[in-house]
């Protein structure tokens, strides 16, 4: 994908991870899950702020939270990411964790004509996401290979 403001530059596997760890940051803190946080901020506004990653990743991610949940009206919802059986899971991952599986399930899974962001849409909007977000099983913990040929499956 070529960067929105300097076409001379092509989006980078880096800014890819920045906006998934980014998305996870923001629904674990509303409540809500990934596909929420995409869909509402819609593609041309990912196509933006992934245009932007390079500098955004050196802002406070707290403060990039905020500016997201304001500027794309996110709402709270009960979707708690980190409710989770205590006798199955001892270590909850962590939204860095978490950005890099869905970087790579994305990169991985990228058609030869889509987008970073066209993945991301595919990606978080497929219901393999209930599954790797589910915490209780191991799917996230997969490897990258594993999780790529799941997606493809329809299932693990």
């Amino acid at each position: 994908m070529i960067n929105k403001y300097f076409p001379d530059e092509t989006i980078q596997k880096n800014d890819l991870y920045f906006i998934c760890y980014m998305i996870e940051r923001v629904a674990r803190r509303l409540h809500q899950r990934n596909r929420y946080v995409v869909n509402n901020i819609g593609k041309e506004e990912l196509e933006h702020l992934i245009s932007v990653a390079n500098v955004l990743h050196s802002e406070n991610p707290l403060t990039v939270e905020d500016d997201w949940i304001r500027e794309y009206a996110l709402i709270q919802g009960n979707f708690d990411i980190t409710v989770v059986d205590k006798d199955l899971v001892e270590k909850i991952p962590s939204p860095t964790q978490m950005g890099k599986v869905y970087q790579r399930l994305i990169s991985d899974t990228l058609g030869q004509n889509e987008t970073e962001v066209e993945g991301m849409l595919r990606v978080y909007n497929n219901t393999i996401c209930d599954t790797i977000d589910n915490y209780n099983c191991s799917a996230y913990y997969e490897p990258s290979y594993v999780i790529a040929r799941a997606y493809r499956n329809g299932g693990f």
